[in-house]
């Protein structure tokens, strides 16, 4: 079987298991009852990340360079690293919800690779001579698995903004130390309220919690929270129900982890092509808009966790950060290719 006979097979493979993965996740998500249906999403996932390494182990063979010369072979790197990236989210948070959202955005891509680009797009070309060096495999693969990292734990914050969507979340604590919904008082409050002090703790029985204290006299006063505490200023809310809680709170804390493992990546890719840059052509940086889009995305996911680490924000501030990370990283992946020239521009489109 040639090259390109086994390219065909396995990018419309690729294309059909993942179009019955996106299935599979969705209808595990509207009847959770079904676990075999998720142990299938799951699996559909892993043949899907098997058939594209076996082909861009095919055409690295084939070529004898490591496959990330053009557009083709970086797309399916990029989908190779969002399935590798769901498997390692899913297996450790033990969700299947990773899947309703990054099934849906690998199959689109393998879709545009396959679909859309022409043939002469796809075929596997000589290197040009800016990229015949070892760091093509060193930087570039490990800012594609950045990329690959941060896409998804950006699309886990879009979905976590879609699930409160018209609300805002305030909550007590820090996401670093306890960072648990359920034990630090969340609640769910509609945009525009102020909240001027934290609202009682209630238990689940609906009443409001109250504590014994001494008073010095050998008498034991009650207090009940929910009178003795100023009250906070609330023109309307409503306590986050348990479904909504428990997708909130695993889709915050996936995307928190995932971001957290997609950003040292970046940066240690970012330093790699500065030494690669400063062998090729002498300088470490010369503002090359890839380059400048590059340190913007690292700029906007250090405010993240920053903001996540240091600040203590949670809920809903972060995600819509982290939310705008995705469509920054689009930028720096395609976006630049597209709209202007630059020394990154070769093996792309132009």
């Amino acid at each position: 079987m040639n090259l390109v006979l086994l390219q065909n097979w396995l990018d419309n493979a690729s294309f059909a298991v993942l179009f019955v993965t996106m299935l599979l996740y969705w209808i595990g998500a509207a009847f959770p009852g079904l676990s075999a249906i998720n142990a299938l999403g799951t699996a559909g996932m892993a043949i899907a990340n098997l058939s594209i390494a076996t082909l861009l182990g095919a055409r690295w063979i084939e070529a004898g360079y490591f496959p990330l010369s053009n557009l083709y072979e970086s797309l399916f790197f990029l989908v190779w690293g969002i399935t590798t990236v769901h498997l390692i989210a899913e297996n450790s948070s033990r969700s299947r919800l990773v899947g309703v959202f990054t099934a849906p955005v690998a199959m689109c891509i393998v879709a545009f690779a396959t679909l859309t680009l022409p043939s002469e797009m796809q075929a596997a070309e000589p290197l040009v001579p800016a990229l015949k060096s070892n760091w093509l495999m060193m930087h570039v693969s490990v800012m594609m698995l950045s990329y690959a990292a941060l896409m998804v734990g950006s699309l886990l914050a879009i979905a976590f903004l879609v699930v409160t969507r018209g609300n805002n979340i305030q909550l007590q604590g820090s996401s670093v130390g306890n960072g648990g919904y359920r034990t630090n008082g969340y609640r769910l409050l509609k945009a525009g309220e102020l909240v001027t002090q934290p609202t009682p703790p209630v238990e689940s029985n609906g009443f409001a919690r109250v504590e014994s204290q001494n008073n010095g006299n050998g008498n034991t006063a009650v207090l009940n929270l929910a009178t003795t505490s100023q009250s906070s200023t609330l023109t309307k809310s409503e306590t986050l129900s348990p479904q909504r809680l428990s997708l909130a709170e695993t889709l915050d804390n996936i995307s928190y982890r995932i971001i957290g493992l997609g950003f040292p990546l970046l940066t240690i890719g970012i330093i790699a092509g500065a030494v690669w840059a400063n062998e090729a052509w002498g300088s470490y940086w010369s503002w090359d808009p890839k380059e400048t889009w590059a340190l913007i995305t690292w700029l906007v996911f250090a405010a993240y966790l920053h903001a996540r680490i240091t600040r203590g924000w949670q809920g809903r501030r972060p995600a819509i950060l982290a939310a705008s990370g995705f469509v920054v990283v689009w930028i720096c992946y395609l976006g630049v290719n597209l709209l202007g020239k630059g020394l990154h521009s070769y093996g792309w489109f132009f």
